[in-house]
């Protein structure tokens, strides 16, 4: 049947000219690897699959945007960013934003509460001295949150969250019976590249896909996410999207996108502020 809901999309507004569509991207670099393993770091061809991505995959993508025009987020671990300052220097001069991804990339189910507000912390410090401010969103590694994630997330006055697989439009959180300002921006796997790319001989039971499935099954979510009136959150990372087929997909998905009217493209910052009125109207 029917989803209830559908009917009510368009009245809550959630953007006022349009349909968000968000092109982020986590520039895990080697610590894609590390946070697995940390001795990792001693294997050479592993590293180096991390850092195509800040080598050669984020320089394609960044020119691709800039064909478009569109400015987008990247989610940053603390220590790609100490340890690329070339790299933020190029995603501030064109105008992107960078949101938090943790520190180390450490996966947070094996982290110590302490460890965990260290990771939160230390990335924290990063961005607000490399980009002149606090960092205004929140992209968990792996997609996992601890008892007191949320608690460090309100805490430290994010403004939005990208983590969770429950459902296709925004939402604001509500934490220990208050409603908070952290606006959800849902994504799911099939709206991430890796499922589609991510292969290694560390990773057991991953397939290698064409860039012509993930373009089917992105158009396919967006045709029926954009009829419905709600958003669309891909989630990618430049050392996968960032190879010369894949970046065929993600060009395709963008051309797709604009044959439609009411699609907007761009920062997860400055979107979330654009739906904020329609979102406090639906929460309260």
């Amino acid at each position: 049947g029917r989803n209830p809901k559908v009917g009510t999309l368009h009245r809550m507004s959630f953007h006022p000219d349009g349909f968000p569509l968000f092109l982020t991207f986590d520039l895990d670099a080697e610590t894609m690897w590390t946070a697995r393993d940390p001795n990792n770091a001693n294997r050479p061809i592993l590293m180096s699959q991390g850092a195509y991505g800040w080598k050669v995959g984020i320089w394609r993508i960044l020119d691709l945007l800039d064909r478009y025009g569109i400015k987008s987020t990247f989610f940053v671990p603390g220590l790609v960013m100490e340890q690329r300052p070339q790299v933020v220097e190029a995603l501030l001069t064109r105008g992107h934003e960078i949101a938090h991804h943790s520190w180390s990339h450490a996966w947070i189910v094996n982290l110590t509460p302490e460890q965990e507000r260290e990771e939160m912390e230390k990335g924290i410090e990063i961005i607000r001295r490399m980009t002149g401010r606090a960092p205004r969103g929140w992209r968990s590694p792996a997609a996992e949150f601890s008892p007191i994630t949320m608690d460090l997330l309100v805490e430290n006055g994010f403004d939005y969250s990208s983590n969770f697989f429950d459902d296709d439009s925004p939402y604001i959180h509500s934490h220990k019976g208050q409603k908070t300002k952290l606006v959800e921006l849902p994504f799911r796997w099939v709206l991430d590249d890796a499922p589609f790319f991510q292969y290694s001989i560390i990773l057991p039971g991953r397939t290698l896909q064409a860039p012509s499935a993930a373009l089917e099954a992105w158009t396919l979510e967006f045709d029926t996410l954009y009829a419905e009136d709600r958003m669309m959150m891909l989630g990618m990372h430049p050392q996968l999207i960032g190879q010369p087929s894949r970046l065929k997909l993600l060009e395709g998905i963008i051309e797709h996108a604009l044959k439609h009217p009411r699609v907007v493209i761009g920062r997860c910052d400055e979107l979330v502020e654009a739906m904020r009125p329609g979102l406090d109207a639906a929460a309260s």
